[in-house]
């Protein structure tokens, strides 16, 4: 069956079948390689995307369930070359080693300032709590969450200001 979706902005069609996870779809069909094969369970969210804003596990999540949704990856947060502010904020606090888990910490974060813009540590962590890194870099993906509270805060205010 082909199915139409919105993926990063642009309207796709897929033939597939149905019950396909969205996943594979975007790495297979689209070329789109932010979202990560981790646990093929929603467990670890390497595979995380967001479906109208909301952070969601593409490897459990059927083709079907996305179509009519505007579907965004890490390759689509980024807008006319530059980054998206959690982007910027994981970079600028290194919060990286093998990068693996990067894309669902960064969709994870993105979601909640989506939702809340002055998220508190306490709600950074129990947003992140479900996201998996083997290496260990925590304390550091902590810290660009908390930095992207304050890069986000400061592009809504100057995209205010003009």
């Amino acid at each position: 069956m082909t199915l139409k979706l919105t993926v990063n902005g642009q309207v796709r069609e897929v033939a597939v079948p149905l019950n396909t996870p969205l996943l594979n779809v975007l790495r297979n069909d689209l070329a789109l390689n932010g979202p990560k094969y981790g646990c093929g369970l929603g467990e670890c969210g390497a595979c995380s995307v967001l479906i109208d804003g909301m952070a969601a596990r593409a490897c459990v999540l059927p083709v079907s369930a996305a179509a009519g949704h505007d579907i965004t990856t890490l390759d689509g947060l980024s807008q006319n070359g530059q980054l998206d502010p959690v982007q910027q904020a994981f970079i600028d606090a290194q919060a990286a080693q093998c990068g693996y888990c990067l894309n669902g910490m960064i969709i994870t974060i993105r979601a909640l300032l989506n939702h809340n813009a002055e998220p508190s540590p306490q709600q950074i962590r129990a947003a992140l709590e479900h996201n998996l890194c083997r290496c260990g870099t925590h304390v550091e993906i902590l810290q660009a969450a908390q930095l992207a509270v304050v890069i986000n805060a400061a592009e809504q205010q100057e995209a205010l200001n003009e």
